[in-house]
């Protein structure tokens, strides 16, 4: 039987470098491998005109339309982009010495539906106590050279303040200026380590958010899988088959990776790093499927529905297509 020609678009991580190689096939499926580092750009190819064939796409967007029944993909639990987020948490210390003097204040981030803005509000809302209800999201560029475009995005299913930065500034000159509270997202403030009033809220974010996994089990996650929705029903195959390759993928790098004759990588200390890894997560802080990631997933669908992204909390079970039976 002739392969099924599909694109799949996705950042060159180390985990998905494998199929861009050759070196892990997808079974069945004569691979395009379309490499774009900007998730974003990715994200609103498929949403405007489904693009590519098969791609990493957000987390919380795919949730959002799939809540609305507006969703022309469906997903494997496969998860090519996770971080914590604790670090990701700036302030300016003249307003703010503890996370409760966010309450009421202004906030600066690039996108309020963003995967990383959900899972840091969360953070704030349910670890550190804040009430997130009065608060006013101001969205905008963090520094000046970034760039977000017209992401392509749900509305909102209940009303919460937000405000376009409509300044001329970034926000990271608004947070030095003392005009924002504090800034989250996905990169840093440049006023970060030039300006003493520009602090990180959590200082020691690695122990920080280290305590934070052992107590919950949430290592939040960015990017799921998504495949076309027609793609799939046409050849229902290519789910099991993407999940089983990406899978051999991970682990093809996870191998390479321990390799101490040489580093692979530009990490002075990656075998305390690799031996971290085996104390905090078993072996493997990136696992797919849906059972060893069901505490984040749950928090997940359930910041969603706090900050009215979804009207009703989702069973996170039903958010994927099976795998030879399974998820």
């Amino acid at each position: 039987m002739a392969k099924v020609k599909l694109t799949f678009a996705c950042g060159l991580y180390d985990r998905v470098l494998p199929l861009y190689t050759g070196a892990v096939p997808v079974e069945g499926v004569d691979l395009n491998f379309v490499n774009i580092d900007s998730p974003r750009e990715i994200f609103d190819r498929m949403s405007a005109s489904q693009e590519f064939d098969v791609s990493e796409y957000s987390s919380s967007e795919f949730i959002s339309r799939f809540s609305a029944g507006r969703c022309p993909f469906v997903a494997i639990p496969v998860f090519p982009s996770r971080s914590f987020r604790h670090g990701f948490i700036v302030v300016n210390r003249r307003l703010v010495k503890t996370a409760k003097d966010l309450e009421g204040g202004r906030i600066g981030l690039p996108m309020y539906t963003m995967t990383a803005s959900i899972f840091i509000k969360g953070l704030l809302q349910h670890e550190c106590g804040v009430d997130l209800s009065n608060v006013t999201w101001v969205e905008g560029q963090i520094n000046s050279s970034d760039k977000h475009g017209n992401p392509v995005t749900m509305p909102l299913v209940k009303p919460v303040a937000i405000e376009r930065n409509e300044s001329g500034k970034s926000l990271s000159d608004l947070l030095e200026e003392g005009k924002l509270h504090a800034i989250i997202g996905t990169s840093l403030p440049r006023a970060l380590g030039r300006n003493p009033d520009v602090v990180r809220l959590f200082p020691d974010y690695h122990a920080a958010e280290k305590d934070y996994f052992l107590r919950t089990r949430i290592f939040p996650i960015m990017h799921l899988v998504a495949i076309r929705r027609d793609v799939y029903e046409k050849h229902p195959f290519v789910a099991a088959s993407f999940y089983r390759a990406l899978v051999a993928a991970k682990q093809h790098a996870m191998h390479k990776m321990r390799i101490q004759v040489s580093l692979r990588y530009m990490l002075p200390w990656l075998a305390d790093h690799i031996a971290e890894v085996d104390e905090v997560f078993g072996g493997d802080a990136f696992p797919y499927g849906i059972e060893p990631n069901r505490p984040t997933l749950n928090a997940l669908v359930q910041y969603l529905h706090e900050q009215g992204l979804i009207a009703a909390p989702l069973k996170v079970d039903a958010l994927f297509v099976p795998i030879d039976g399974r998820n």
